[in-house]
């Protein structure tokens, strides 16, 4: 015998929260590849100077991302069929699940948000390493490596040098800086500041999306448990 009264009315709330938590899972993901083949963070983090590649943390949280939005999809279809056949098994399983994801984003978090200047720092040392490289007096064989370095970033980011650089970086910027600004006689602006604005709009975006399925998260574990009791105390209702 199917549920009846408020508690019907639960299990179509509840229905049309895990298909919202579902079409997140897959907005998230969508966003999370976007992230991943994004040009101006792709061109930057496939660089390599003296053997060391540019730091790739933030490619580590993509990847997260990439993963929590195929198991929120799985998870979302789980709870729709479990709440249209009002089976308390399913619904369990799927209230289960639903805790472990919620503490597992509590989690990551609280961790993004200790370590949110990480990836920028990361990237701003590695410059800072091609940077000093490039503007040493001396001919090295590393030279020309950290020029064509510090190209692709001012290219991709339309930026140039630290914002504190000395006279002998103004001297050779014509040769490192893009040469349709140099000629305008444009000031730039620092690639520290560049490299941090970059990524702060991106750690925006991951963590606006993870607040609003938090939210989801939370009327969902409320509606399951509620319509678990509307069909344990129902009769003849498995």
């Amino acid at each position: 015998m199917a549920v009846t009264g408020c508690t019907k009315c639960i299990k179509y709330m509840l229905f049309f929260f895990n298909f919202i938590f579902w079409l997140a899972g897959g907005v998230i993901l969508g966003v999370a590849l976007w992230l991943r083949h994004d040009s101006q963070t792709s061109s930057l983090l496939v660089l390599q100077f003296e053997g060391q590649q540019a730091p790739g943390t933030f490619y580590i949280s993509v990847y997260i991302l990439i993963a929590v939005g195929a198991v929120m999809m799985l998870v979302g279809f789980l709870g729709c069929y479990g709440a249209i056949q009002e089976s308390q098994c399913l619904l369990g399983t799927f209230f289960f699940f639903l805790v472990i994801l919620f503490a597992c984003e509590v989690a990551a978090a609280i961790w993004g948000f200790m370590n949110r200047d990480t990836i920028s720092k990361e990237l701003i040392n590695f410059y800072d390493s091609a940077y000093i490289k490039a503007v040493d007096i001396s001919p090295t064989p590393s030279k020309d490596a950290a020029i064509k370095v510090l190209d692709v970033f001012h290219r991709t980011l339309n930026c140039c040098g630290k914002g504190d650089d000395n006279l002998l970086f103004k001297q050779i910027a014509g040769t490192l800086c893009p040469i349709s600004s140099s000629e305008n006689g444009i000031k730039y602006q620092s690639c520290h500041d560049k490299l941090i604005e970059l990524f702060s709009e991106k750690l925006y975006l991951i963590g606006l999306a993870a607040l609003v399925v938090a939210v989801i998260m939370i009327f969902e574990m409320i509606f399951t448990m509620v319509l678990c009791c509307g069909i344990r105390n129902n009769p003849g209702v498995y």
